[in-house]
């Protein structure tokens, strides 16, 4: 009698199961990290119960917890390298005035997301920082001279339609701060323009995102300082009634881990799934983000507010799958056209 065949299929099952659940693991914490980071922001930022008015500061520490992590986690990865993956770090002068221009918009980056979100509720923050990608498009126009496609600017103008629909019902709500739609504006305007100097940049550290995250905050921990003493925010802090409190400065820590652990756990999803993968489980995020704030701050919302956030998304979504067919149909050119030259080189 013959032996039984092992059961391979059992083994892919298995092998699929534990695939799956990393995935799960990953989205899952990417969601956890990137909505607590909003809301732990959104209470140092504008809570009541702290009353510091102070945003830059509460970002200047944040980038430095940044600096110290990017050297703690480049000396653990010394120590225990079987466990951890680290580069090394190193901070050199040439580089850190080599990459002070990407840092400066790094900056306004920052700064801008932060007194968006101190000015809007958690609520209204998708939407209030939603043009992105329409900055996205005109700045590789006039910045790269790259054209976009028909589909994709209709996309955009889903986006801006979504846009100006979720002001105005924002406006209706009684909720609307001019100020922080503004900032929201210049927000969606300085990450277009990091994502595009970040590529020019990157070549510099050796394509390592991290070395760059680490030039990127050291640069800013000395640029905030003139602008927080513009603002008289030294004052501020000095007047600040729970300077002394270990839970004020837990919490402020716990936001600069987390501004931190947010590219390691986007790197690891678009890792473990794909990068359109990726923008879809933010679009999700982002419309389960302002679910969780309505719920938290008893907010009511009307029809047409709900109708704008799902306007943004749809039309954020659309645009990430035109360019990733776009992307796809390019790649099928490029390799068609790589065939006929060897072929003719064989020849």
């Amino acid at each position: 009698m013959e032996p039984l065949p092992k059961a391979e299929p059992e083994v892919k099952m298995e092998t699929f199961l534990s695939k799956s659940l990393k995935i799960a693991a990953v989205v899952l914490a990417y969601w956890f990290i990137s909505i607590s980071m909003v809301f732990l922001n959104k209470y140092l930022l504008s809570s009541d119960d702290l009353k510091l008015d102070a945003p830059l500061f509460v970002t200047w520490y944040q980038c430095v917890v940044t600096v110290a992590l990017c050297f703690l986690l480049s000396y653990m990865a010394k120590l225990f390298p079987s466990i951890i993956s680290f580069p090394d770090m190193a901070i050199d002068p040439k580089l850190c005035r080599a990459t002070l221009p990407l840092s400066v918009v790094f900056v306004c980056m920052i700064t801008f997301n932060n007194l968006c979100l101190k000015n809007v509720g958690v609520a209204f923050y998708n939407v209030g920082r939603s043009l992105t990608t329409v900055f996205n498009v005109i700045f590789t126009y006039f910045l790269l001279k790259q054209t976009t496609s028909v589909q994709a600017l209709l996309c955009c103008g889903v986006i801006i339609f979504g846009f100006l629909l979720g002001v105005n019902q924002e406006g209706e709500a009684g909720y609307l701060s001019m100020i922080g739609v503004v900032f929201g504006i210049c927000a969606s305007a300085s990450v277009a323009l990091n994502a595009i100097y970040t590529k020019k940049v990157l070549p510099l550290v050796d394509n390592n995102i991290w070395r760059l995250a680490l030039y990127n905050n050291v640069n800013a921990t000395f640029l905030f300082l003139p602008l927080m003493l513009v603002f008289g925010e030294f004052t501020e802090v000095v007047k600040f009634n729970q300077l002394t409190s270990s839970h004020f400065w837990f919490l402020m820590t716990m936001s600069g881990v987390f501004g931190f652990a947010i590219g390691t756990i986007t790197g690891l999803q678009i890792q473990f799934t794909s990068p359109l993968t990726h923008n879809i489980s933010g679009t999700a995020k982002a419309a389960v983000q302002t679910v969780i704030a309505c719920v938290y701050f008893s907010e009511s919302r009307s029809g047409l507010w709900w109708l704008s956030n799902l306007t943004v998304l749809g039309g954020s979504g659309a645009y990430t799958e035109v360019k990733r067919r776009e992307m796809k149909k390019q790649h099928n050119i490029d390799m068609s056209v790589s065939a006929k030259n060897e072929q003719k080189e064989d020849v």
